[in-house]
């Protein structure tokens, strides 16, 4: 204040050149005590005119509300039905090849087509969710998948192979609106003590699609040798399929909400606050591929989970072949494989709501991986049906388990970037490998040997298990949430805003998007 006085004083009263040199110090003084006055309210929770930022000892409202349940049910549904749709046919490889007289490699692309689908289709897909938000991705999502069941139904002839393929590519492209969609509706409908859990549960909606797909075609679609009667089978799963999709595409309109009224967490609540103008999608992406910690984790996930697609395409073949006829318990074991992983997914997210440890767990569940692939691959041709549901239930518990880890893992590691961009870039990692594994593995399963196949994919978890330990643990959202809680007690009030500004900001791609240093002198 004394300083703002000695200036107007000056200001007023000089009127000679010496009087004018005095005049120019003292206001290039009084604009930088503003400037340092401007950053101190700031970093206190305040502008110059009085604005709340919503920081230090300012917080804004959060709520949980009873409704993020219902999002999550709607969505674990939607993504159940499109989830059976991809492996309805791969698990009865033998059936299908006969009833629409293709190969099995033709019947193994009803699985990959899924996988090849989704890379082209997953970057439009991120812009699309970041225009337009939750709501309008569950609704595309549940009209193509069900467009596709019903494609489906109209495809029951021996000469409509093309038919059925065009009905897959749908449900294919309607899994592009749901794999990578977990951690984001976690983020937008819960809690920071429960956003783990809620994205493994709906990593989970997923993997009891799979279960289910592995579980009811052997079911519903016996091995007859009557081509009607087959098709009155076949019928009757793509009806079934279909009148399921509708009934949940409806629910999904009437019921599902963009998001909840006040958000759940700090975290979410700063990420409310920007303008849709200081987000760029490009510099997004840009500065994901910058991030070394992240760009090991899509390696390493992809690593993992394109094992898991090989395996689960290639399943009823595996176990066809060592065991002849036992095409009903080749979709039980897979159905073993799910859900012992569903049990892995939500145990590993509580561990992680609670301890944190999101770099520990993973690699855990990473060697965990390995192993149980090795145990699976030299006690397949044992001759023992229960050995292999036992090993099948071993693998499947940290394969699929690690699913939900990273999701999680790469939100952490990217905050305040777009969940669903962080996730569509791992999926798109996941499918890329899922092609080249099951084309691979059906190739060396051909010359040598389902044995040779296993350990080809053990290999390869082997490099990602050792990838895995050389991510750096670095918790931003969590450091959010805790510089955003006055109960936490951090110092550094303004960190969860300058992240969220930094980060969505339009600058360079690799520039510093976290600097929250005072204006220079």
């Amino acid at each position: 204040m004394v300083a703002i006085a000695m200036f107007w004083f000056f200001y007023i009263q000089s009127s000679s050149i010496e009087g004018a040199i005095y005049n120019q110090w003292f206001r290039n003084y009084y604009n930088l005590l503003l400037e340092r006055a401007d950053w101190v309210l700031i970093a206190n929770g305040t502008t110059n005119n009085g604005t709340h930022l919503g920081l230090g000892n300012t917080m804004p409202p959060t709520q949980l509300t009873k409704r993020r349940w219902a999002m999550l049910f709607l969505f674990t549904s939607y993504s159940m039905c499109n989830a059976f749709q991809w492996l309805q046919y791969g698990i009865i490889n033998n059936i299908f090849m006969r009833f629409y007289n293709v190969n099995s490699f033709a019947i193994d692309w009803m699985s990959m087509v899924y996988m090849l689908t989704y890379i082209p289709f997953i970057f439009p897909t991120i812009w699309l969710l970041d225009k337009t938000g939750l709501r309008v991705m569950a609704i595309v999502a549940s009209s193509i998948n069900c467009l596709g069941a019903w494609i489906k139904v109209a495809s029951v002839g021996p000469d409509l192979f093309w038919v059925t393929m065009l009905g897959q590519f749908a449900s294919a492209l309607a899994q592009v609106f749901i794999l990578g969609m977990p951690s984001h509706v976690a983020s937008v409908w819960f809690g920071p003590d429960e956003v783990s859990s809620a994205s493994s549960i709906g990593v989970a909606g997923n993997q009891v699609g799979i279960a289910i797909g592995f579980l009811l075609p052997p079911i519903l679609v016996p091995n007859v040798d009557d081509v009607e009667e087959l098709a009155y089978h076949i019928g009757v799963m793509f009806y079934i399929t279909a009148g399921v999709a509708t009934l949940i595409f409806v629910l999904v309109v009437i019921v599902f909400q963009e998001k909840p009224e006040l958000p759940p967490s700090q975290a979410q609540a700063q990420a409310r606050s920007l303008s849709p103008d200081q987000y760029s999608y490009k510099a997004s992406i840009g500065r994901l591929l910058c991030n070394k910690s992240f760009m090991l984790l899509v390696l390493t996930y992809g690593l993992n989970v394109g094992c898991f697609y090989a395996v689960s395409t290639l399943l009823n073949r595996m176990i066809t072949e060592q065991y002849p006829g036992e095409e009903v318990n080749a979709g039980r074991i897979g159905l073993t494989i799910v859900i012992a992983g569903m049990v892995g997914s939500l145990i590993c997210g509580i561990w992680m709501d609670k301890t944190k440890t999101y770099k520990q767990t993973t690699f855990a569940v990473y060697l965990l991986t390995f192993i149980g692939m090795l145990v699976y691959s030299f006690t397949l041709n044992l001759g023992h049906m229960w050995v292999v549901f036992l090993t099948a239930a071993i693998l499947g518990f940290f394969m699929t388990g690690y699913l939900p880890l990273g999701f999680e893992f790469a939100v952490e590691l990217t905050y305040p970037e777009s969940e669903g961009t962080s996730s569509g870039l791992l999926n798109c990692s996941a499918q890329l490998f899922g092609i080249i594994f099951t084309i691979s593995q059906g190739k060396i399963m051909d010359k040598w040997g389902t044995l040779a196949g296993n350990i080809f994919l053990c290999v390869f978890l082997l490099i990602g298990t050792i990838l895995t330990g050389f991510i750096k643990s670095d918790l931003r959202r969590q450091n959010a949430n805790a510089s955003c809680d006055p109960q936490r007690g951090s110092p550094t009030g303004s960190l969860c805003s300058a992240r969220e500004y930094g980060a969505t900001s339009s600058g360079g791609f690799c520039n510093s998007a976290y600097d929250t240093s005072p204006p220079p002198h």
